[in-house]
């Protein structure tokens, strides 16, 4: 498939998630570098650290919607809280998007949207500017106890609220410098910055797994695995989706595994599937084609 616009789906304009993008990355390129110092810039990064690697890595990603653990639906809560503090959008449009690209990268063959054959700037712009609609709704359907989950539904509506009202306390307590570093600059950059990881990650880097049948298989980064708490280690992701532990050799550093290790002495989650763990889940065809798997 070579076009944007297919039998099975289309691209239109994103005004929405262009509109926020923007909201966020103009007043931190005019605004950045007379508000940023020090103490806010740590101030940011730890609310960061929180909440892209508790709320989105493990608490959307790894445990909503690839079940790799189980946990309460108040611990659910509070980690899908800390994901719509990212101000990356609402948890079920997430979901539905995540739905969508798995389910093209796992066939022998994608629309142009959701590959990576092309560069870097055309996927900045389509990635960041482009949505794309299914016309085949089963395609977007995502599982119903999740599509009716009052919580989710209710954190879908009121999303950009939170960071809002983020903002308004971090300028009573900061003023507005406050509000540029440790609000827009640190949602701009989660925004680039996973669009950045999701290119680099299925173009560049070491394969250890080989996926028959799939249009993509991801590739593993050490840098970006480690400061993206284990999501650039794509290619391991890619094989054993449903695993709560993306670095699968012992020098690919995982955070968020180890968080979710964490929380499972805690009691926090429980029944967490992983590699090397017996219960690891089900697995997809695949077989080593690198290093062997440390684990």
């Amino acid at each position: 498939m070579s076009e944007l616009n297919t039998a099975h789906g289309y691209t239109r304009f994103g005004w929405t998630k262009v509109a926020w993008l923007y909201l966020m990355l103009i007043p931190s390129l005019v605004l950045g570098f007379h508000a940023l110092n020090f103490e806010r810039a740590a101030i940011g990064a730890t609310f960061g650290l929180l909440t892209l690697c508790l709320g989105h890595s493990i608490g959307l990603h790894r445990g909503i919607i690839h079940e790799a653990f189980e946990t309460s639906k108040t611990f659910r809560n509070v980690l899908v809280t800390l994901f719509i503090f990212t101000g990356l959008g609402g948890p079920l449009s997430w979901i539905r998007v995540h739905y969508l690209r798995d389910y093209w990268q796992n066939q022998p063959e994608s629309p142009d949207y959701f590959a990576y054959r092309h560069g870097l700037l055309r996927d900045f712009y389509w990635n960041l500017h482009l949505t794309y609609v299914p016309t085949q709704a089963e395609l977007v359907e995502i599982p119903h106890e999740l599509a009716e989950d009052r919580w989710l539904r209710f954190f879908e509506r009121t999303w950009p609220l939170y960071t809002i009202a983020l903002s308004g306390l971090f300028a009573l307590v900061g003023g507005w410098e406050l509000v540029v570093v440790a609000v827009c600059m640190r949602v701009s950059a989660g925004i680039l910055g996973h669009w950045f990881i999701g290119i680099v990650a299925h173009k560049w880097g070491y394969m250890r797994y080989a996926i028959e049948g799939a249009a993509e298989e991801g590739r593993n980064t050490f840098v970006l695995g480690l400061i993206s708490f284990g999501e650039g280690f794509h290619n391991n992701h890619h094989a054993f989706p449903s695993s709560a532990r993306m670095g699968h050799a012992w020098w690919e550093l995982d955070l968020g595994w180890l968080a979710i290790q964490v929380f499972e002495r805690l009691g926090l989650v429980w029944d967490v599937r992983a590699i090397g763990r017996p219960d690891s889940g089900k697995k997809p065809s695949a077989h080593a084609i690198g290093l062997p798997v440390g684990v």
